[in-house]
């Protein structure tokens, strides 16, 4: 006997959150993408990032630069070391990470500072943003195993009142949820989603929010003729809020996107939505709902004009791939060449690491920014050129 439509759902997707969006369509219209994308990732039971707190790993669902080896994580230690120096050495420094995932970024930026920089380790507070339980349970047993240090993380439920140090996220702004648009003609239309007769999910076009309208007469730029496109509202209003919280320190921000220009440029047809499922990726985000992830570059000018506005300074901005070069990620590996010629299995795995973290096609175009605050204006080593 053939699987039903409703037993094939129960594989392939959260056949509860497909019905509680069914529902809400029938009895209050179409909603726009933002508000699905929302549900999709971050319902309080059924979404994916509640469902799937593992997805960030080797056996997950996609793979960010943390999980891939501990060196991401020690090289990004050793540059907030140094903005601990440039901002003189206080007694207290806060790194504040959001969207910590499994907590393997957090593990082992401690491991570094406990085992490379004693001082530095003393002044550090880490604490972690994290709103679903079942993430945080996830990061306290990853956290717990780096020994005495780990008393000095701390969780929050949301960002903290005051920050002195360095705020840090790593792929966090291209989860958020996102409104999509299309130009027809000299118009942005915006999609809202809608549930045909049979229950699929399609997409329908209406006149924009004010909000998006405003965000490109902003840019000075529209999406090409034709072309979809995704509008993140909700980054800069993050920004926003992260410099008020921010007394003195860093905001060091690791994430897929372009400048606006780059962004909606006229050949990118079909905008940057991508869903990912087991490691393979597609565009299409009305499939296996609730079971896999999605993510839109984000605008790095808008983001950058957000933060001069709210008192941020940009002092840096470069891809992964320079910052981990100028931080010496191929050093290991070198060393290895040089004075161990014998291990050659281990250059090569060590030598595959670097590539993974440092592929311009992959993670190593991740954009890195850096934005201060009440900070000498001191560029730090994973920007600065020609080293």
């Amino acid at each position: 006997m053939q699987p039903t439509r409703d037993e094939f759902e129960s594989i392939s997707e959260s056949a509860p959150l497909v019905a509680m969006l069914r529902e809400r369509i029938r009895a209050d219209g179409a909603i726009t993408f933002r508000a699905f994308m929302q549900e999709a990732l971050y319902h309080a039971r059924y979404g994916y990032y509640v469902t799937h707190a593992g997805a960030m790993s080797r056996g997950g669902d996609f793979v960010t630069s943390p999980e891939v080896h501990s060196i991401f994580g020690a090289l990004v230690a050793k540059q907030v070391a140094e903005l601990w120096r440039i901002m003189g050495q206080p007694p207290r420094f806060d790194i504040v990470e959001q969207g910590a995932g499994t907590g393997k970024l957090a593990c082992d930026i401690l491991r570094w500072a406990q085992a490379q920089d004693a001082m530095f380790a003393s002044a550090l507070r880490y604490s972690i943003v994290e709103p679903l339980p079942v993430a945080q349970t996830w990061q306290e047993q990853m956290i717990g195993a780096v020994g005495e240090i780990a008393n000095r993380v701390g969780w929050l439920a949301e960002l903290p009142s005051r920050i002195e140090g360095c705020l840090l996220t790593n792929e966090l702004l291209d989860a958020f949820p996102v409104h999509r648009v299309v130009r027809v003609g000299n118009d942005l239309r915006e999609v809202y989603v809608r549930a045909s007769d049979d229950g699929r999910f399609e997409d329908e076009l209406r006149p924009p929010d004010p909000a998006i309208s405003a965000y490109f007469d902003e840019l000075g730029v529209l999406p090409g003729q034709g072309c979809y496109a995704e509008v993140n509202l909700d980054a800069p209003r993050w920004l926003d809020s992260v410099a008020k919280s921010l007394d003195r320190g860093y905001v060091l921000t690791f994430d897929y996107g372009y400048e606006a220009k780059q962004l909606y440029a006229p050949w990118r047809r079909d905008g940057t939505l991508l869903c990912f499922y087991r490691q393979s990726a597609s565009s299409d985000p009305y499939q296996r709902i609730g079971k896999q992830d999605m993510t839109a570059s984000i605008d790095f000018t808008t983001l950058r004009r957000t933060g001069e506005t709210s008192g941020l300074e940009m002092l840096g901005f470069t891809d992964q791939s320079s910052f981990l070069v100028r931080l010496g990620v191929g050093g290991g590996v070198a060393a290895i060449a040089e004075s161990r010629p014998s291990e050659m299995e281990e250059y090569f795995a060590r030598r595959k690491v670097v590539m993974d973290l440092i592929d311009p096609g992959r993670l190593g175009k991740i954009n890195v920014l850096l934005q201060g605050k009440g900070v000498p204006r001191v560029i730090p080593s994973g920007f600065r050129d020609g080293e």
